[in-house]
């Protein structure tokens, strides 16, 4: 009974963020800027936004200086917002840059994750080794930091991780689909994951066959493979006194390919081929039409994830009554 009441409650007040991918080609053709972003997070009553350093381009926060940086600060708390800023590397140059925009932008949370060519060890201990180093970037301990499967780590191998950084204020970010590319599937990954889960990034996208592995292919929510209602239920109910997971990233992401970066055929330790951040072609049309269909994707990814939502709140109330 408890765990049901439990259930449909958090399912209701799920903390949603925007993220500023689900705005990936208008930050980079559109001149959408952060403080359009924080305008559509406040209009869609969600709770934060999740921010790249490098979104937005010549306005992104990676641009500002001390002083903008400290104005944007001022403009997400006047709209009641938390911010949690993003970086793509665990470098500790980048890194630490990363740390410093998001303590001067009054985050709470800096999500990271490794982007090394090398054999998977390798990858796995020189990002263990950047990962000890953030109690010499954050020494007051004011962020929280997330480590997120991003495509070429398999699920043991990020709670080996996290486990050998003994970082308390460390934990790890849940992709819906970035698992496939390591040839694990959304349900077992989570399971495997599920105690050191604190954020998420919500998504949908087709599976396809890659030269023996799994690639993805983004696509709007509830039009693809994943089980994203099964995976939002798994993750409402971790935690028992207090919901575990602090964030659900709407991170709609249509048009986005990443390739598979892991395969059964794989030795003992495979060699990942480097790679840049994430990012969508524009494709060869007009423009104009793309960047419309994208902001409103965006908007319709926030409906769904709540219909959603209320669709399990309803069926935990209905089994208990």
């Amino acid at each position: 009974m408890a765990k049901r009441l439990r259930l449909a409650a958090r399912a209701r007040t799920a903390p949603l963020f925007a993220h500023a991918y689900a705005f990936h080609l208008n930050m980079r053709f559109g001149g959408m800027t952060p403080l359009h972003l924080a305008d559509f997070t406040a209009a869609q009553r969600l709770s934060g936004l999740k921010l790249h350093v490098d979104d937005g381009e010549q306005a992104s926060l990676g641009r500002m200086d001390g002083d903008a940086l400290a104005g944007f600060a001022a403009q997400m708390k006047a709209r009641g917002l938390e911010l949690h800023v993003e970086t793509s590397t665990t470098a500790p140059h980048g890194l630490a840059d990363a740390v410093r925009i998001a303590l001067a932008t009054g985050a709470t949370s800096l999500r990271c994750y490794p982007r090394y060519e090398g054999r998977v060890s390798q990858i796995i201990a020189w990002t263990i080794a950047d990962l000890r180093r953030l109690a010499d970037f954050d020494p007051q301990g004011r962020l929280r930091y997330t480590l997120e499967q991003h495509e070429d780590l398999k699920s043991e191998e990020l709670i080996h991780i996290i486990e050998a950084v003994g970082n308390p204020r460390l934990s790890l970010l849940f992709d819906f689909g970035n698992m496939i590319n390591a040839y694990e599937r959304p349900m077992p990954a989570l399971a495997i994951q599920a105690p050191h889960i604190t954020e998420v990034h919500v998504k949908d996208c087709l599976v396809q066959p890659d030269r023996g592995g799994w690639a993805h292919l983004a696509c709007l929510s509830g039009e693809g493979r994943l089980p994203i209602q099964a995976m939002l239920l798994e993750l409402l109910l971790l935690g028992e006194d207090r919901p575990q997971v602090l964030a659900f990233g709407l991170e709609e992401e249509e048009g986005y390919f990443a390739p598979a970066l892991r395969r059964p055929s794989d030795g003992p330790d495979p060699f990942i081929p480097a790679r840049t951040a994430s990012f969508t072609g524009r494709g060869t049309g007009d423009l104009g039409p793309r960047l419309s269909r994208e902001a409103a994707a965006a908007h319709r990814q926030v409906e769904t994830i709540r219909t959603m939502l209320e669709d399990i709140a309803l069926e935990a109330e209905r089994t208990e009554g």
